[in-house]
């Protein structure tokens, strides 16, 4: 049952229209097809169905973290769901970890790994904005997470403080001027985690990935196509998400030995 002060997610069947907004008493959320009642929604169940003044229902279902941090006040752009997910599965990284992100945006990647880490793991986001950090906070506190994130207001060519982290990710104009430092933060064995969007920045990221000893280098990116859902007119939807930018991966590994010369054959 939603209470007053949580986040719900309101989905319309008419015509797709969806809105997320925090249940306050006495407050009214207006649509295209009639306003609701926040007090109308406290009663209800999660998968119950709101009526608006018009009569048009709306489902009233559970907030995704995707669907979160895509809607987020924001000053900055921010990491889409299509590339988060993946991004948090080829860091591998799960509740209980450290994971040391720069910089904070609008805190839209820190809320999701806040999410995953669980209240055992930790965040450590670095902005060297503060109104951003201020921005990534507050997104972070509006989803529940803030316990779990430790905001630091610091330009990172000072370092980062950490070390045998989890996981580090940079989501910054120039990665390459900050992958040693990322070196030092990251465990052995463990990912480094960069987004950037143009093909110059891929250039020099790998310059220097090469050059502080990173393996297993990944580069990769992904477009997202929904279909319609009506079944009689299956088809792909008029739009796509498609760049948005070049996701990096790469493990932080011991120097490689020098090859061993083959010995004599008889």
């Amino acid at each position: 049952m939603p209470r007053a002060g949580e986040l719900v997610f309101l989905w319309s069947p008419a015509k797709g229209d969806s809105f997320l907004v925090r249940v306050s008493p006495g407050a009214t959320q207006g649509s295209h097809l009639g306003q609701m009642r926040h007090d109308d929604i406290v009663p209800l169940e999660y998968g119950d169905v709101i009526l608006t003044n018009k009569g048009e229902p709306f489902f009233v279902l559970r907030p995704s973290i995707g669907e979160y941090a895509r809607r987020i006040k924001r000053q900055t752009q921010v990491i889409f769901p299509k590339d988060s997910g993946f991004i948090i599965q080829h860091m591998n990284f799960g509740p209980g970890a450290t994971v040391v992100e720069c910089g904070s945006g609008s805190g839209g990647m820190t809320s999701v790994f806040a999410h995953f880490v669980g209240d055992g793991g930790k965040v450590i986001s670095y902005e060297r904005r503060e109104e951003f950090s201020r921005l990534a906070e507050s997104n972070a506190e509006r989803w529940g997470v803030r316990h779990r994130v430790e905001f630091k207001v610091r330009d990172i060519a000072e370092g980062f403080d950490e070390r045998d982290a989890d996981a580090v990710f940079l989501d910054v104009q120039n990665p390459w001027d900050y992958i040693g430092a990322a070196h030092e933060a990251l465990a052995w064995g463990n990912r480094l985690g960069m987004l950037v969007p143009t093909f110059n920045q891929i250039e020099k990221t790998l310059d220097a990935l090469r050059e502080n000893g990173f393996v297993d280098v990944q580069i990769l990116e992904l477009l997202m196509r929904y279909l319609k859902t009506d079944p009689r007119r299956i088809r792909p939807d008029d739009t796509m998400t498609a760049h948005t930018g070049f996701l990096i991966f790469a493990a932080k590994a011991r120097a490689v030995p020098e090859r061993a010369p083959a010995a004599d054959v008889f």
